[in-house]
């Protein structure tokens, strides 16, 4: 079982020298690829233009524009829902960016009253995340909202 609490408690301790954005989504992936069990991407889209890019991330190459509505990512950034989803490839409109993923989940990420990009994590397990995964990456999602800078997204 993984613990938020420490997980919030290490995201609190990293943005204490810097808060700028980049520097604390790419602690933030890394933090979470080292103490999730059972992941192989975890990461962040941001918005552009429109869509989403490629931000962030610990995992294998991954695919770089993400229209909003498209695949995971795009739905939750859409619909400004989490999404988690046992089963990838039933998932209409599924992007294989690493054809390993079978399970998902995505947070979106606010500043000003506006969704700034997700909060994306893959597993090669079948329903990996549970109910109590969703609450616990909300509650990390809406921290990092608060401690980033995000002035230049």
């Amino acid at each position: 079982m993984t613990d938020y609490t420490l997980l919030c408690e290490q995201l609190r301790s990293l943005a204490e020298e810097e808060r700028h954005w980049l520097p604390l989504l790419s602690n933030a992936s890394a933090l979470l690829y080292e103490a999730l069990e059972e992941v192989n991407w975890a990461g962040f889209y941001l918005m552009r233009g429109g869509a989403l890019l490629l931000g962030p991330f610990q995992g294998k190459t991954a695919c770089i524009h993400i229209p909003l509505g498209r695949g995971v990512c795009g739905t939750a950034a859409q619909a400004d829902e989490a999404q988690l989803v046992p089963d990838v490839h039933a998932f209409p409109g599924h992007i294989a960016c690493d054809s390993a993923s079978a399970s998902e989940i995505v947070v979106p990420l606010h500043t000003g009253g506006r969704v700034v990009g997700v909060l994306d994590i893959d597993s090669p397990r079948p329903a990996r995340f549970t109910e109590e995964d969703r609450a616990g990456l909300e509650r990390f999602a809406r921290l990092l909202e608060e401690l980033a800078e995000w002035r230049e997204v």
